[in-house]
């Protein structure tokens, strides 16, 4: 090739180079123009269409804090979800088609007709199409939306609840409705905290649902829940739930309940009830399972009462473990027979023998040395008539009449359980003050907060109150100490190595419709604290209306012993090693 050819080669190559420089400058010069002509001179032009096709405005939805147990175990968590959103301006023309693809890859999740009605929703710029769908099927859905060039239906972010441990402590954590608040218990009580606040993003959209790139937009972040931790134990409180739930399916009994109290601290480790509801599969939400036995459900505690009236007798300096009480066969007062739960003649029972034996009639002799104003002050001391102070929503006060109209009848039925009403968590923290030493607190499910920041912020709690003497405390420790001896009405309440204090009960029902007791209806229960001689936890366990055979000290004290001692094992209380007293039960 001559060097003449080259050169002539050479100049077609940096033509054709100058040529493409030239062509590729002026289409960028073309896309500048076009450029600054839309965000410099042709502005009012797009937000006029933003303004004719409006704008969207999504929400960010805040994290839910999570309901943790004691040791950082969640009972209550979220998870991100997904929710498809329509506007019906832009969907309404294309609604059959639409619906009919969402029906294709929801299947029976949705409803093809009711899906129309919500697309074709008139004067609406906003529905719900779908809530909480996995994220494939989403994707699935707004594929087959985006192929068939079909607009009008967006993707938005929901924050979801979930309850890992599935009906777990489910009436003391509650649930959250369908807008996301909380219904009972700690989700209704910290809402507020829980809940953060949500975040926003609003943005202008083309007349075909599309977004405006270059149009003015606004986010606001969202803030998260803070997270709540209680008291609860979750390895104790599914025991206690396991335990409780075969002994009310063995009774034969309407519902049951347990709650375990950690009595020098005043915190509840577990709260069951059976039967309850699963806020995680969303099955069993009927008011019978979805109702707080424990604080809301009013009854008739029993005998167990006798441990209060004798701790009443016992402040006052009237009554110890040995006082001889003589025990008639039966009584009439006000024109009723009263008698004993089985047929004796002239009894010599110690106040102890009387609580062991849980005579009816010996609790009246002796609460006789007392008025009727003196007994209803120390009811009242007791928190009787009053909520508990644990804070949660739906709390009964219970039934305590004034004692300007009670007659005899009622000063001697009282003293042993019947004529007045109370809640569980009202019953546990009485007794957890004669287990405390004279000293009655407020109970707590939850010990604190955590915001999104790290803060801790601790629950505050008023101080113990000191309702008793330690003394009287100490002496209705010893006559309940009788009553789990082999002699006594709970042998099937003791636990090998510990000392246990306890009170059967055992009371008629009432029928709520028309006030009369029930003939052959019974709520049976049983309360008790261990170590007797250094008490620590006290486990109150009620089940109502039995079908089977029951009474407290073979139908509930057997489940009381079992939560006990998961209780006494799970924390490493070990065995005092004191000898109990050998009180006698007569004279």
């Amino acid at each position: 090739m001559t060097g003449t050819t080259r050169a002539r080669r050479a100049g077609v190559v940096r033509r054709r180079v100058q040529i493409s420089l030239a062509v590729v400058l002026v289409v960028f010069l073309a896309f500048g123009a076009r450029l600054l002509q839309i965000q410099g001179f042709d502005t009012s032009a797009y937000a006029a269409m933003a303004s004719d096709a409006g704008t969207r405005s999504t929400v960010v939805p805040a994290e839910r804090g999570q309901i943790l147990d004691r040791n950082g175990v969640p009972l209550a968590t979220s998870y991100d979800g997904i929710t498809l959103t329509a506007d019906p301006t832009l969907t309404a023309e294309n609604a059959p088609r639409i619906a009919g693809i969402l029906r294709e890859v929801l299947g029976t999740e949705v409803d093809y007709f009711d899906l129309i009605d919500q697309l074709r929703k008139p004067d609406s710029r906003f529905v719900y199409v779908v809530k909480d769908i996995p994220a494939w099927q989403a994707d699935q859905v707004m594929d087959g939306l985006k192929e068939a060039e079909l607009t009008g239906v967006f993707v938005q972010h929901e924050s979801l609840r979930s309850y890992p441990n599935g009906s777990v402590a489910a009436n003391l954590i509650g649930r959250l409705n369908n807008d996301g608040q909380g219904v009972g218990g700690l989700e209704q009580r910290y809402d507020d905290l829980l809940s953060g606040t949500d975040g926003s993003a609003t943005y202008s959209v083309s007349p075909t649902g599309e977004k405006i790139p270059l149009a003015d937009s606004q986010v606001t972040d969202m803030v998260p829940g803070s997270d709540v931790t209680t008291t609860i134990d979750s390895d104790l409180q599914w025991y206690a739930d396991d335990t409780l739930s075969q002994a009310v399916q063995a009774a034969g009994a309407d519902w049951g309940l347990a709650v375990t109290l950690d009595v020098q601290t005043c915190e509840v480790l577990q709260m069951s009830q059976v039967p309850t509801f699963d806020a995680d599969a969303k099955t069993g939400l009927t008011d019978a399972k979805t109702v707080s036995r424990g604080l809301q459900t009013v009854y008739e505690p029993g005998s167990v009462m006798k441990a209060i009236t004798m701790a009443a007798l016992a402040d006052q300096g009237k009554i110890s473990p040995t006082t001889p009480i003589s025990v008639p066969s039966s009584m009439s007062i006000d024109g009723f027979t009263i008698g004993d739960a089985w047929n004796h003649g002239q009894l010599n029972l110690t106040a102890a023998g009387v609580i062991a034996k849980s005579s009816n009639l010996g609790t009246i002799i002796a609460s006789q040395q007392m008025d009727d104003e003196t007994m209803y002050e120390y009811l009242s001391r007791f928190g009787f008539g009053t909520k508990t102070g644990v804070g949660l929503p739906g709390e009964s006060v219970g039934i305590l009449t004034d004692p300007a109209g009670w007659s005899k009848a009622n000063h001697a039925t009282i003293s042993f359980g019947q004529g007045v009403s109370v809640t569980a968590m009202q019953m546990v923290r009485a007794v957890g003050a004669i287990a405390n030493g004279g000293q009655i607190c407020e109970p707590t499910v939850v010990s604190g907060s955590r915001s999104p920041e790290g803060v801790t912020t601790p629950t505050p709690h008023d101080a113990p109150k000191q309702i008793i003497s330690q003394e009287a405390a100490r002496s209705v420790t010893t006559m309940m100490e009788a009553v789990t001896t082999d002699d006594g009405s709970a042998p099937a309440a003791q636990i090998p190595g510990y000392r246990v204090a306890g009170k059967t009960g055992t009371a008629w029902r009432v029928d709520p419709d028309t006030g009369r007791y029930v003939s052959g209806s019974h709520t049976v229960s049983f309360m008790g604290f261990a170590p007797a001689d250094a008490p620590r936890f006290l486990t109150y366990v009620v089940i109502d209306n039995p079908t089977a055979a029951a009474s407290g000290g073979g139908t509930a004290a057997p489940v009381f012993r079992d939560i006990m001692s998961m209780a006494l094992q799970r924390f490493g209380i070990l065995p005092t090693g004191a000898p109990a007293p050998q009180t006698p039960l007569s004279w």
